[in-house]
């Protein structure tokens, strides 16, 4: 089963409720747990990852707190994603050359790699503003962005 860690999925929920109710003042950690109905100490080592990672602006003080980094219109689901998880890999061999012992002689490496890259346009194709309106972009099974790429038959 492919799964988001509660990590990802609750950095991404926050992301949501910072797009969702931009404010001009940033907000802090207790602030968006209790908006999220998280708790604190995971909200806060969350915020922390995404503003390291330049997704979101931080800022101290009594009156600090984060705000977006950039629009929600210009941020990727998959970008927040990696961010939070890691390489978007739904096996190890999508990971990258030389990480699974059986790479050299598997069948079904270059078809998993092939659906990996599919899911990644999918989650590259859908932005945090998407999230926050509801949908997606519109995709659908018979979108080209979802469909694997096939190498001409010799």
């Amino acid at each position: 089963m492919f799964k988001l860690s509660k990590t990802t999925d609750y950095g991404i929920v926050l992301m949501a409720q910072l797009a969702s109710e931009p404010s001009p003042v940033p907000q802090n950690a207790r602030e968006l747990a209790a908006c999220s109905d998280l708790p604190v100490p995971m909200v806060s080592k969350i915020l922390k990852a995404l503003a390291k990672e330049g997704l979101l602006s931080s800022q101290r003080g009594s009156k600090g707190g984060y705000s977006l980094a950039r629009d929600p219109e210009e941020l990727p689901v998959a970008e927040m994603i990696r961010v939070l998880e890691g390489p978007l890999a739904l096996t190890d061999c999508a990971v990258g050359p030389a990480v699974c012992s059986h790479e050299s002689g598997c069948a079904v490496r270059e078809p998993w790699q092939q659906i990996n890259r599919v899911v990644e346009r999918a989650l590259e194709g859908v932005t945090l503003a998407d999230l926050v309106r509801g949908h997606g972009t519109g995709l659908s099974s018979s979108s080209p962005m979802l469909q694997i790429d096939r190498a001409p038959s010799s």
